[in-house]
């Protein structure tokens, strides 16, 4: 079957591959893939520019929407044809102190798909069955492949960097988590939501205000920190979003943060900062470390699609086939759109 395979720490070091199929274990379940959403972090594979451990050669990808077609005889609660979601923990110790309390995501021995074992850029994956979540009838598997990504900002702003009603964000980066961290931001009560892109960004603009920002800045043209002292009453925004991971951003969010506001950390990047710190201090804010997502918090964010308080479509940018993979990552790499899915589905 075909996969999606990093072999090298390159630049382009990707390809389409010939690769096992998985064989059902009696501890396991046999998902057939039908959508898999492009995040950036395949893209920054793609031009080896991550700054995290990964195996190769590797199958990448993380973000599956597909249909159990084999179920192992020691697994209950599953059957052929149910429509599923996956976690993107394939392992976890499961007796750590982070692991009893639900916490797996920290678990020191954790393992992601896509980058420390072969992930979703497949055809069929064997997965256990503690990472299922049950798709809603009403929710299509385009918008279910975004349900990874909408988890990363509902635990950044929800179950990290708390925002609370009348809270001022601003939102760093124009990103598929920047644009989902703009609705749940909105969904949380903040009275407004700032977008911080840049010029390479134009076509994400329009997008990003319609799922609920209520301005965007384009830094290399206007300065936010006049923006930001217009809100409220002048001291800053409540909450900072970094969505984008490089150094001069969280330079930017302890300039515009308030004293005793938050700034929350999503975003990946393996530049040095070179920057002081000495801001934090004199404000006293918190700064969040925000990353992955557990049980509880897919199963909150599938039931905001099923109710339709969550809106994917809106982030949607384009529907891809596996062998035009290419253009799926260069449309998102070059911010034509906001969220690349490929398709499996014939």
């Amino acid at each position: 079957m075909k996969a999606l395979v990093k072999f090298s720490f390159d630049d382009d070091g990707i390809e389409l591959r010939d690769v096992a199929e998985p064989v059902v274990t009696p501890d396991t379940v046999i998902v057939a893939t039908r959508v898999v959403g492009v995040c950036g972090s395949d893209i920054h594979l793609w031009r080896n520019a991550h700054s995290w451990e990964v195996d190769v050669p590797v199958v990448i990808g993380h973000e599956i929407a597909g249909v159990v077609t084999e179920v192992g005889s020691h697994v209950d609660g599953w059957q052929v044809g149910d429509r599923v979601v996956c976690e993107t923990a394939s392992r976890i110790c499961g007796t750590c102190s982070y692991c009893r309390r639900g916490q797996y995501n920290i678990c020191p021995k954790r393992l992601g798909y896509g980058a420390k074992r072969d992930g979703f850029f497949t055809e069929r994956v064997g997965v256990e069955p503690r990472i299922l979540h049950r798709i809603p009838d009403n929710v299509p598997d385009e918008h279910a492949a975004m349900v990874e990504p909408f988890a990363v900002a509902f635990n950044a702003l929800v179950e990290r960097g708390t925002v609370r009603p009348g809270d001022h964000v601003v939102v760093q980066g124009a990103g598929a988590i920047g644009a989902l961290s703009v609705q749940v931001a909105k969904l949380q009560g903040a009275a407004s939501v700032t977008l911080l892109c840049t010029s390479a960004d134009a076509e994400r603009i329009a997008p990003v205000l319609a799922m609920g920002a209520d301005r965007a800045v384009v830094v290399d043209e206007e300065d936010p920190a006049i923006v930001i002292a217009g809100l409220g009453d002048g001291q800053g925004a409540d909450v900072v979003v970094d969505a984008t991971g490089v150094s001069a951003a969280l330079e930017k969010s302890l300039e515009l943060v308030r004293p005793l506001g938050s700034i929350v950390k999503v975003g990946w990047g393996p530049q040095p900062l070179n920057i002081s710190l000495d801001p934090l201090v004199a404000k006293a804010v918190t700064l969040y470390g925000s990353f992955s997502h557990n049980w509880g918090t897919w199963e909150r964010v599938l039931d905001l699609f099923a109710l339709g308080r969550l809106d994917a479509a809106r982030a949607l940018g384009g529907v891809y086939r596996l062998t035009d993979w290419k253009r799926a990552f260069e449309d998102m790499e070059s911010g034509r759109n906001i969220k690349s899915v490929i398709t499996f589905n014939e």
